[in-house]
């Protein structure tokens, strides 16, 4: 890259930052892309479009509609917007309920609030992180109206066997994928395997609008139509109004800078990979550690994370920052444990077993396409260190 004036935050909010002084080293857990191009992309946007929907935001959404493989696609100002406003474009409200993962961030369950529906959990496999199709049914009510799957740290979720099952009970499938940007599950691109799929472009994300930013893909065009409409006011006309809307729009600069990224990210993706199949490789006999789902002909991840399950994981943590690693915990509370959620739901420990078990394990090492070999052989080599010495 010629410039890289966007900084990534040394760590994600809440973990200490704090380094050891004696250590050199200092490899960050992500690191946001923003060159040249980009700024005179942003540049060009600002002197020379409407700040709002401009001309780059519907190029940047039929590119992206193209890349992932729908007809449409539907820009808003953040991921968890995107998640809420496709939901209310297929008609999920009051009285209904959806089936979501407890283990992803709790943007992913509060949509569902927003929306005015009542979010329900089914538990994780452990393997892949992500919703285990095998128990979503024991939740379903006659109130139930949709599933969100979340395709977890860049890894895809089982699809054939979620809209096989929403078929069979009329349910709509909202894919989040806000950590997927390229995923594929069995030859399609996820997102474009349910009624609608989401995606987040904020900055820690594969590819980014260096800020907020969010996406909604879809094949139904009244889903499309009626999003479009809800991110932008309800309006119908300038000034007439037929729906309850939202100011969701994204700004035209971030578009821009999210067409220039969007060229970028399967490149990007293919690095990710890589980094990915080298930690597979040098970590694999560590005693301790317990790699993340490996790729296969049907379902190919991205890596927007890569995810150990470890034993002792909070004194291997401490350790790597000690010595200049960056990693962070994704995610130490599941969402049926967050405060709010006890409160308004009554959930308690132990509803949801292998979320609770997972996220007591679970540590994100470094990953992003800029991250050296010889970096991620001090990373394998300092948790090396670690197991040897405890």
């Amino acid at each position: 890259m010629n410039s890289m004036r966007f900084k990534v935050r040394p760590f994600e909010r809440g973990v200490d930052t704090k380094m050891d002084s004696k250590t050199a080293r200092n490899i960050p857990l992500v690191v946001p892309q923003f060159d040249d191009e980009m700024e005179t992309a942003a540049v060009n946007a600002l002197r020379n479009e409407r700040a709002v929907l401009g001309e780059d935001v519907f190029k940047f959404e039929g590119e992206f509609a193209r890349y992932v493989g729908t007809k449409y696609a539907v820009s808003t100002s953040s991921g968890t917007n995107a998640l809420h406003i496709a939901l209310l474009a297929l008609g999920i409200g009051k009285t209904h309920r959806v089936i979501t993962s407890p283990f992803s961030f709790v943007a992913s369950a509060n949509t569902i609030l927003h929306a005015g529906a009542v979010p329900a959990f089914s538990d994780i496999e452990r393997r892949t992180f992500n919703i285990d199709p095998a128990k979503i049914e024991q939740g379903i009510t006659e109130k139930t109206r949709a599933i969100v799957p979340v395709h977890l740290f860049g890894y895809p979720c089982e699809m054939r066997e979620i809209k096989e099952l929403a078929d069979d009970r009329g349910l709509r499938v909202v894919e989040d994928a806000c950590q997927a940007h390229g995923a594929v599950y069995c030859g399609q691109k996820v997102g474009a395997i349910g009624d609608a799929g989401c995606f987040s472009f904020y900055p820690s994300k594969n590819m980014t609008v260096c800020g907020d930013g969010g996406m909604i893909v879809t094949n139904d065009e009244d889903v499309a139509k009626l999003a479009a409409k809800l991110r932008d006011c309800g309006r119908k006309t300038r000034y007439e109004h037929d729906v309850i809307g939202y100011t969701s729009r994204l700004n035209t600069v971030n578009a821009a800078i999210g067409r220039v990224q969007l060229r970028r990210l399967e490149e990007w993706n293919r690095s990710r990979v890589e980094r990915g199949l080298m930690y597979d490789k040098l970590l694999s006999d560590v005693e301790g550690v317990e790699l993340p789902p490996k790729g296969d002909s049907e379902v190919k991840p991205v890596y927007h994370l890569y995810v150990i399950k470890a034993k002792k994981r909070d004194g291997l943590s401490a350790w790597l920052l000690q010595n200049g690693v960056q990693c962070a915990v994704h995610y130490p509370l599941p969402i049926h444990l967050q405060p709010i959620y006890r409160q308004l739901f009554n959930f308690k420990a132990g509803d949801y077993p292998v979320s609770e078990q997972v996220s007591e394990r679970c540590l994100s090492l470094p990953m992003h396409p800029l991250l050296g070999e010889s970096d991620i052989k001090y990373v394998c080599e300092k948790i090396r260190e670690f197991y040897r010495a405890t």
